[in-house]
């Protein structure tokens, strides 16, 4: 891989693909074409690592390097043997296939990674008498199989642990919102970055911490100690990759008075948002305190307040899911008149009891749980 334009895929989350899209176009990507769950463009290494580095909403940056049609086991397997593996591993290296099949006559994804890592293992043994190791927890190398239709693109992963594992959340609470969900959805809200940002049930502050690294211009990758997957590849430039990070150092923007503020009634939550917080090197940027979100309140005349309430799932049966929601919903109406509010539930029953009118519905995932972000513009006095 040369310094010339090749074509990567970034990975994302439903729903983020548009917000993908622009963050990669900010980088400099070319020739962005959409796909679900997926961004694919092309650019040069430093793209390829810079992309690594910035995207907020981005779950893995892969690199195709093969592309063909498998009829069955053994056309996969003679197939995978014809690639040249010596270009991409070493025998002193581990590895590590992640497949994903969709609409094929393969069924199972486990038994295509396990067939293809037999073809690799079995080349090495074939050239050099050894062969390189499997592991899946840690790998030096990360391959992704992504098999449709029997059509099966190779790809290399760069980014080693996938990208929502920013570095700075050391504690979480019971359900905590993934990094990469938790940045688009502050993306997906158009919150200017100037006015005030209020959590009232803000758990272990992650809204709060992604909401500080949008404003300041932070790379949330700068927390991850080095662990992307491209650090493994024999072409890595080392000298490129630190001129990557200290450029995205110096991008950070100095202290402003931006108001970025998190609540929660549980202390131990706010212990928590504390210790993240203090990791991500933002306690001059965020407040956080214990209170009731009934106590929560607007500053100024206008600004963003978002909640991710609890589903209901966990919650104990002395709590009412329906109650909580219609406390919420008046909460909002008292104490945030002039704001825009951003709801982000996978409770579609609950959320009818907040008891105002949704100006946006906008469909997301939580994991494999069916979402909503819903917007609520809560104007002073009458709408007119």
């Amino acid at each position: 891989m040369q310094n010339k334009p090749f074509t990567m895929i970034a990975t994302t989350q439903f729903g983020l693909e548009e917000i993908l899209a622009g963050e990669l176009r900010q980088l400099g990507a070319q020739d962005i074409r959409l796909a679900t769950r997926a961004v694919e463009f092309t650019g040069d290494k430093k793209l390829l690592y810079a992309a690594n580095i910035w995207c907020r909403t981005a779950i893995r940056i892969l690199v195709p390097f093969a592309n063909f049609f498998a009829r069955d086991e053994d056309d996969l397997y003679r197939k995978v043997s014809r690639i040249n593996w010596e270009e991409y591993l070493n025998t002193s290296q581990t590895f590590a296939i992640n497949a994903v099949v969709s609409q094929s006559t393969f069924q199972h994804s486990l038994f295509l990674a396990q067939l293809t890592k037999d073809a690799i293992v079995d080349q090495f043994r074939r050239k050099t008498g050894e062969r390189p190791s499997v592991d899946v927890a840690r790998p030096d190398i990360r391959f992704n199989l992504h098999m449709h239709e029997n059509q099966v693109t190779l790809a290399l992963d760069s980014s080693g642990d996938s990208l929502h594992r920013r570095g700075y959340r050391l504690q979480t609470n019971v359900a905590p919102l993934n990094e990469v969900l938790a940045a688009g959805i502050i993306m997906l809200t158009g919150w200017d970055k100037k006015s005030p940002f209020i959590d009232p049930m803000c758990g272990s502050g992650t809204f709060l911490i992604e909401a500080a690294l949008l404003a300041y211009n932070i790379a949330p990758g700068i927390f991850r100690k080095d662990n992307f997957g491209f650090r493994y590849w024999n072409d890595f430039d080392q000298q490129l990759y630190y001129q990557v990070i200290e450029e995205a150092k110096g991008k950070r923007l100095p202290e402003a008075e931006i108001d970025i503020i998190g609540s929660d009634i549980d202390r131990d939550y706010i212990d928590a948002a504390r210790t993240n917080i203090t990791n991500a090197g933002l306690e001059d940027e965020i407040r956080v305190r214990v209170r009731d979100m009934r106590e929560a309140k607007a500053i100024g005349e206008n600004g963003v307040v978002i909640l991710n309430p609890p589903y209901g799932e966990r919650l104990e049966a002395t709590i009412d899911i329906n109650e909580l929601y219609k406390t919420i919903g008046d909460t909002l109406k008292t104490n945030f008149s002039g704001y825009d509010a951003y709801i982000f539930t996978a409770n579609l029953e609950a959320a009818k009891h907040i008891g105002l009118r949704a100006s946006r519905r906008i469909p997301l995932y939580n994991g494999p749980l069916d979402s909503r972000l819903l917007k609520y513009e809560l104007y002073r006095g009458s709408k007119k």
